[in-house]
């Protein structure tokens, strides 16, 4: 092979190495930015639950809400064969709203009727329980940062608050629909939840 062979040779590897890198950002210290893998599991060491609740809110619980909820014939099927584990699970609920509970303005409450039963149903400001982090599915050992995931559940609630209705004593009587995580414990639903809350057209 002759020089000037050799030297298209060498020019062509050169042209065929550079198309295949791919060029990559620095940060600030001059450190590679590596895009995320998608494939990748979520990682949220360094994000505090508000910021984890924030981030995952739109995916993890009203898009998933809307595409799994229960109705009231599935949630009554369930409760009817309980899981020995408790569980939390998303329903959507349309029925009366038999009483507005006001008693304590931190933790109003609408009692709604579900299988001839009431049923409380949290709209804050204070919501208790895990329902709507579990209904996501989140695990512990998602987190290595424990304190995150017992953070979360009261991150979560603060969220869900955010977007629903102010209720008063003018929904008693009326029919409501709740988008809602209740948990399921013993044939019982517990920690009911609002994430979204409307009055129907009479």
């Amino acid at each position: 092979m002759s020089l000037k062979q050799w030297g298209v040779a060498l020019l062509g590897c050169a042209i065929l190495l550079l198309t295949a890198c791919t060029v990559v950002d620095l940060d600030e210290n001059g450190k590679p930015i590596m895009p995320a893998d998608p494939n990748a599991k979520a990682n949220f060491d360094n994000q505090t639950p508000q910021q984890i609740a924030q981030q995952t809110w739109q995916e993890r619980v009203i898009d998933a809400a809307h595409k799994k909820a229960l109705d009231a014939t599935a949630l009554s099927t369930q409760l009817k064969t309980p899981s020995p584990d408790a569980e939390s699970v998303f329903v959507r609920l349309t029925s009366k709203v038999e009483r507005v509970d006001l008693s304590n303005e931190r933790e109003q409450k609408l009692i709604m009727t579900f299988n001839g039963q009431p049923l409380e149903v949290q709209t804050g400001p204070v919501m208790r329980g895990n329902a709507i982090r579990d209904a996501t599915g989140f695990k512990f050992e998602d987190f290595t940062n424990q304190v995150q995931f017992a953070q979360l559940s009261r991150a979560y609630n603060r969220e869900a608050v955010k977007s629903l209705p102010k209720i008063d004593d003018s929904w008693t009587g009326k029919t409501a629909t709740v988008l809602m995580a209740v948990t399921l414990n013993g044939g019982k639903a517990e920690n009911a939840a609002a994430l979204e809350l409307k009055q129907e057209a009479q």
